[in-house]
């Protein structure tokens, strides 16, 4: 059980595995307002960004899980390197399904609804762990405009156009579920960059360093393509944000 290898190159240098900054992660924090002792469950938890922060600049305490040898290894290091591996714990396995043994105050899954099957599966899933009055985080896609074509909405990787929704029908959706928005941080174009423009230069070191690996071909393919098709269709129509939502 492993996330295959492709994702782990292409993101090799990155902490924030989602199209977010640093500097957004600290807005997020803050917006939550999060007390010291803030118990939080970190579904799809990557490198662990965001418990390890927030456990250094707001004294939360959690758990993190994600199916990436690599990434949870990664993970570990930084909770030592900021100091904080008492107070967060990181573990290797499938998020999907993952129910805390306690009640948290915060359930997050950022950027990886696919654990519940969709939006609506991850809202449920991380229902069962939130205790009453507690936050939910979901991070998710959504179209910053109508999507004109089957080829774009693919280029875009979704399979169509109704894979997501536009931000007004997103945060309706969460309403139709049961939930409040009660905050959201956005993706903007700078940070989309960032995210998309880093996997680039990944791809070409480990490409250079490793020209007859099996997965060469691939990481080839990616380089050459990747670049143009996010300037001509993920800019301008692909946009991402995280949720707070509260149970009604």
């Amino acid at each position: 059980m492993d996330l295959p290898r492709i994702y782990t190159i292409r993101e090799s240098s990155h902490r924030l595995h989602n199209p977010f900054t640093p500097d957004k992660l600290v807005i997020l924090g803050e917006a939550l307002q999060l007390a010291p002792g803030t118990r939080v469950l970190d579904l799809a938890s990557g490198s662990g960004e965001m418990l390890c922060t927030w456990a250094r600049d707001h004294g939360v305490t959690g758990t993190g899980v994600d199916i990436s040898t690599v990434f949870t290894e990664k993970a570990r290091a930084r909770a030592a390197e900021l100091g904080v591996a008492d107070q967060v714990a990181f573990v290797h396995g499938d998020a999907s399904g993952y129910v805390a043994d306690e009640p948290v105050d915060v359930a997050a899954c950022v950027g990886a609804t696919w654990i519940g099957g969709g939006v609506a599966g991850t809202v449920e899933q991380l229902g069962d762990s939130l205790r009453p009055g507690g936050l939910m985080l979901i991070g998710e896609p959504y179209w910053r405009q109508e999507v004109p074509d089957q080829e774009t909405a693919e280029a875009c990787l979704a399979g169509g156009k109704d894979d997501f929704l536009l931000l007004p029908e997103l945060i309706e959706r969460f309403g139709d579920l049961g939930y409040d928005v009660v905050e959201m941080v956005l993706a903007d174009q700078d940070s989309w960059d960032r995210y998309q423009a880093a996997q680039w230069l990944n791809l070409r070191r480990w490409l250079d360093g490793h020209p007859d690996d099996e997965l060469a071909a691939e990481v080839r393919t990616e380089l050459t393509t990747g670049p143009a098709r996010y300037a001509r269709y993920q800019r301008d129509h692909l946009g991402w944000g995280v949720f707070a939502l509260m149970g009604r």
